[in-house]
């Protein structure tokens, strides 16, 4: 639903990133269907896909790191735009207002004429989440997105989320290993086992499940 956070746990090799990969179209589905907003999706390539506002995030920072951060977050935004990179120089004036509201909204603006491989890793993953924001999204699908981060750049980076989800709508469903950050900021959980989804619904009902605790290790969640 529109403005929902919605988190996929599971041990590894669940089928967590098959999943992402099966909405996203890096993975072709073998039987039943994807459906985005009542439109079937199934055989849609990639890019369609993110023609439809679905988008993705990596748990492997991608960046384009010999470019500027305003040039990497300019190259998202006229990619989704059709623009071709003949007008990439143009387009630098151009789309000069949607840039830095969008670099705003990362807390990047101050480091805009900064080349990607120059930032700290919490910065690079925020400007990867102003990349695919340049995209326009409906649905961010974000993979392990406080992966190698400091406390602060994780707690940032949580905040960054609840904002999206609250301020502009988007509906952000997100992996994570950290139940601390699971827990702080979905609002439905759904958990993955060897393939299979055994729970789904509120933390605190995923929390209280038994099963779920069985593939923690008979720990709590």
């Amino acid at each position: 639903r529109k403005g929902d956070i919605h988190a996929i746990i599971g041990p590894n090799g669940a089928g967590k990133s098959t999943y992402f990969n099966l909405i996203t179209g890096y993975h072709q589905a073998t039987s039943g269907k994807v459906l985005f907003k009542g439109n079937e999706i199934t055989h849609l390539p990639a890019f369609r896909r993110c023609k439809y506002g679905i988008t993705r995030s990596f748990q492997i920072t991608s960046i384009f790191p010999k470019f500027t951060v305003y040039e990497s977050v300019l190259m998202g935004l006229l990619s989704h735009r059709g623009v071709t990179l003949n007008f990439f120089s143009a387009s630098k004036k151009f789309f000069k207002e949607e840039v830095y509201r969008i670099l705003e909204d990362v807390g990047l603006a101050d480091q805009a004429d900064t080349l990607g491989d120059s930032i700290s890793h919490g910065d690079k993953k925020r400007l990867e989440l102003g990349i695919t924001l340049g995209t326009e999204p409906e649905l961010l699908l974000l993979d392990e997105p406080t992966c190698g981060m400091s406390p602060e750049e994780t707690e940032s980076t949580m905040v960054f989320i609840r904002k999206l989800a609250e301020e502009k709508g988007l509906t952000v469903l997100f992996t994570e290993h950290d139940m601390s950050v699971v827990f702080g900021i979905a609002k439905r959980i759904s958990v993955l086992h060897q393939g299979t989804l055994i729970a789904d619904g509120t933390p605190q009902e995923v929390r209280a499940s038994e099963e779920v605790q069985k593939v923690y290790l008979g720990g709590t969640v």
